[in-house]
């Protein structure tokens, strides 16, 4: 069983154990999340797709961790006019672990 759910402007594919890294959310480790916009669900049979969303469906999850993704490099520069910028970047993210798939 499986669903795919949308949380902050991205989407995810949540199985029942899997652990995943979302953008960060405003949440304590320990703490209990609720997704309700499911797009799509499985239940190993059958598939259904919300039109966007399947009414009624939630995908649950506790939040394990915070953390900062692998730094990459923003690198800026301008040929021949002296000009060139280093800068590193580390998106936040949030760690979560799927307890249940409900397609309702």
């Amino acid at each position: 069983m499986y669903a795919i759910f949308r949380t902050a402007g991205k989407q995810f594919r949540a199985e029942v154990g899997r652990k995943l890294q979302i953008p960060s959310l405003a949440a304590e480790p320990g703490a209990k999340l609720s997704f309700d916009e499911v797009l799509l669900g499985s239940d190993g049979t059958s598939v259904r797709a919300g039109t966007p969303m399947i009414p009624g469906a939630k995908v649950t999850a506790e939040v394990l961790r915070h953390g900062k993704g692998k730094k990459i490099i923003v690198f800026k520069m301008k040929r021949r006019k002296n000009y060139a910028r280093k800068q590193g970047h580390r998106q936040g993210f949030t760690e979560i672990k799927i307890d249940s798939v409900d397609l309702g």
